[in-house]
């Protein structure tokens, strides 16, 4: 690269002090063709990146790039110099290029993998595994352009997969959302919306599979904020369920006297409850709720641990009090002892 960078600035500098002594000069279309390659090969680079890979020598090749267009072209050994810079200035933009496509082929695939593995993650392509390999086979395709040096083919093969990964993305957060839908039964608490949510739903997929993706995308969006719909009310409804169910074993707890016996448990529940008391204030609905069923839970520990204690305590009264029949029928017998053994 930086031979190359040298060869180029020689040639600048020759074209403003010196005359070509070619025997052909090279002719005006020449001279284009050089100008117009050079113009390709780093409008090429640009598309790519490479000024955002190497920054500083893009910046030392553009500063050269632009004495030559500040070049005279009036007499054939200027218009020698120019060609020859011109050239020049190709292999340089094509050098930097070289560098640059392989980090930029890498970071798509980087993009690619962590969508797909997102994606993954969801358990979306288990129920649609033709889709997940049909935005792969997108993706393998555009690495075969990539190894046979087709980089504009596989720069648009590349986005259609990505195009691809980001649309099933959608579905899988409709996916999603259902499944924690119906994993909660939360249907109960909106029934309407679900199975509008639901219809939406399959007008997607038929959509999707039509080849209409726009159409597709919308439909899934619209399912989405259904099925989101169904969750906030159902969350708001179960946290409520649970504050009720979580007061009712607490003021067990306290009747049980589980806030002295098991002072420390006891404080631990209440301390989530308070924390879901603050989180309904907030409308934070799905914290409280898990919060509440932490209370509850921690409250029932708290009473469980009360009585274990309270008949651990009678087992061991009803101990001391046999001991005490033992040692006055021992003292009994003992004084029987002795009077008879007086007489």
């Amino acid at each position: 690269m930086k031979k190359t960078m040298s060869i180029l600035m020689l040639l600048i500098m020759a074209a403003l002090i010196s005359i070509s002594c070619k025997s052909a000069p090279p002719s005006t279309d020449e001279l284009n063709a050089a100008m117009a390659k050079a113009i390709a090969d780093r409008q090429r680079a640009i598309d790519f990146e490479s000024p955002a890979y190497f920054p500083s020598e893009w910046e030392v090749i553009e500063a050269q790039y632009r004495l030559i267009e500040e070049m005279p072209l009036t007499t054939v050994a200027e218009i020698q110099a120019a060609t020859d810079a011109y050239t020049a200035a190709s292999e340089a933009y094509n050098a930097i290029f070289k560098k640059t496509i392989p980090l930029y082929a890498q970071a798509r695939e980087d993009e690619i993998l962590a969508k797909r593995e997102a994606l993954i993650s969801t358990s979306f392509t288990k129920e649609f595994p033709e889709y997940l390999k049909k935005a792969d086979d997108m993706t393998l395709a555009a690495q075969e352009q990539y190894e046979a040096e087709d980089y504009y083919g596989a720069r648009e093969t590349y986005a259609k997969a990505m195009d691809e990964y980001d649309t099933l993305t959608k579905g899988a957060a409709v996916y999603v959302a259902r499944r924690e839908i119906m994993d909660r039964n939360f249907m109960r608490y909106d029934e309407n919306n679900f199975a509008k949510a639901d219809e939406t739903a399959k007008i997607a997929i038929n959509e999707y599979d039509a080849g209409n993706k726009d159409a597709a995308i919308e439909k899934a969006e619209e399912a989405l904020l259904r099925y989101n719909l169904v969750l906030s009310n159902g969350w708001t409804n179960y946290a409520a369920e649970r504050k009720n169910t979580v007061l009712a074993e607490r003021e067990l707890a306290i009747a049980e006297r589980a806030n002295i016996a098991s002072r420390d448990i006891f404080r631990e529940g209440e301390a989530f409850y308070n924390q879901a008391e603050e989180n309904i204030t907030r409308q934070n609905f799905a914290e409280a709720a898990l919060q509440y069923t932490e209370a509850e839970a921690l409250y029932a520990i708290a009473r469980k641990d009360t009585a274990e204690k309270r008949l651990a305590a009678e087992e061991a009264i009803k101990k001391a009090e046999e001991k005490i029949v033992e040692s006055d029928e021992a003292a009994q017998e003992a004084q029987r002892i002795i009077e008879g053994g007086s007489r």
